[in-house]
């Protein structure tokens, strides 16, 4: 080979591997954000943690999946709606960047805001609020065939608290707690809503706990099938407790509520919130998120749909942090 080409193929190849390195260095390289899984990367093909099967957030999460493939139209959007632990364990994974979207309790969000209850010690900061969605309802269900006639007569039974990672688990202690049972007085179930209907149902458990829209479609399949279901109120002193020692709030599921229901419950209850990730949820797919479901939420058929208004889009959540997408939406509708 000449000279001149030697000269010519060292010069080529040393260029080579200066493109190559500022390829594997430079913005240019490696996989595009919108693929990046470490909550670093803004990404259109998003995952939304729900809840349990038999609760609310399950069922919703689809509708509202649907409801955003319907009418965004974004180059390669897509939302897949996960069963999930529900509010904490939505928080954590939005945090962690193997959620994008999730549903959890304002009460939830406080605590990891405050990195308090299940959140003390951890720093959230990747997780932020598009708007509230609907009140939950803390329902103490039993059955007349039990004799159980309040919540002090639950030492001794076995009780379904909800799963590890659900905002049911601490609301259910917390209630407990205040009418002076801790643990060890019961036997705790950790299951899910449809679990814990079907143990009820069949006599494994004496009562269950739920933090869920009301009505709720499970509470309603378990009156269908057993015709004896029975509210256990939360009341008194007890009740006070509750409220001074949390963000819950006092709350009466009216007669009527459901058509079987004569009397009314009284309880606590808390918003459910959709949230989202500040660093991979883009203002424009957050703006776009948030006009989607509050201008479109009469689309979905579930019942809670139609307490997610424009009126109530930031009930409970008000000394939480916004999405700028949605705090945008917010002021162009001027509820902000």
């Amino acid at each position: 080979m000449k000279k001149n080409s030697l000269i010519l193929l060292a010069i080529m190849l040393a260029a080579g591997i200066f493109l190559s390195a500022c390829g594997e260095s430079g913005n240019g390289g490696g996989s595009s954000s919108s693929d990046s899984d470490d909550g670093g990367g803004e990404k259109t093909n998003l995952t939304m943690g729900t809840g349990s099967v038999g609760g609310v957030y399950y069922p919703l999460g689809g509708e509202m999946a649907n409801l955003w493939s319907d009418n965004i139209d974004m180059d390669g959007f897509d939302v897949s709606s996960v069963e999930s632990g529900a509010s904490v364990e939505n928080i954590a994974k939005i945090q962690s960047g193997d959620f994008q979207l999730g549903i959890a309790q304002n009460t939830t969000m406080l605590d990891a805001i405050n990195g308090e209850g299940e959140f003390k010690g951890k720093k959230i900061d990747n997780v932020e609020v598009i708007g509230s969605l609907y009140p939950e309802a803390l329902q103490v269900v039993t059955l007349d065939s039990t004799g159980i006639k309040s919540i002090e007569d639950l030492k001794g039974k076995k009780v379904a608290i909800g799963p590890p990672g659900g905002a049911t688990r601490a609301a259910a202690e917390l209630v407990l707690s205040a009418y002076g049972l801790e643990e060890g007085d019961y036997k705790a179930y950790e299951e899910g809503f449809g679990d814990a209907k079907s143990k009820l149902q069949n006599g494994t458990i004496d009562a269950s706990f739920a933090v869920v829209g009301v009505p709720s479609s499970t509470t309603d399949e378990l009156q269908a099938s057993t015709k004896e279901v029975k509210f256990l109120n939360i009341e008194g002193d007890a009740l006070k407790q509750v409220t001074d020692n949390s963000q819950y709030e006092a709350y009466t599921v009216e007669p009527g509520t459901y058509d079987w229901q004569d009397e009314p419950v009284q309880t606590v209850t808390a918003m459910a919130l959709l949230l989202a990730s500040k660093n991979q949820v883009s203002e424009d797919l957050a703006y776009q998120l948030t006009k989607t479901l509050y201008e479109n939420q009469g689309d979905m058929s579930i019942a809670q749909a139609k307490l997610i208004t424009k009126d109530s889009a930031m009930t409970g959540a008000k000394d939480l942090p916004f999405h700028a997408g949605a705090e945008k939406y917010f002021k162009e509708a001027g509820i902000k």
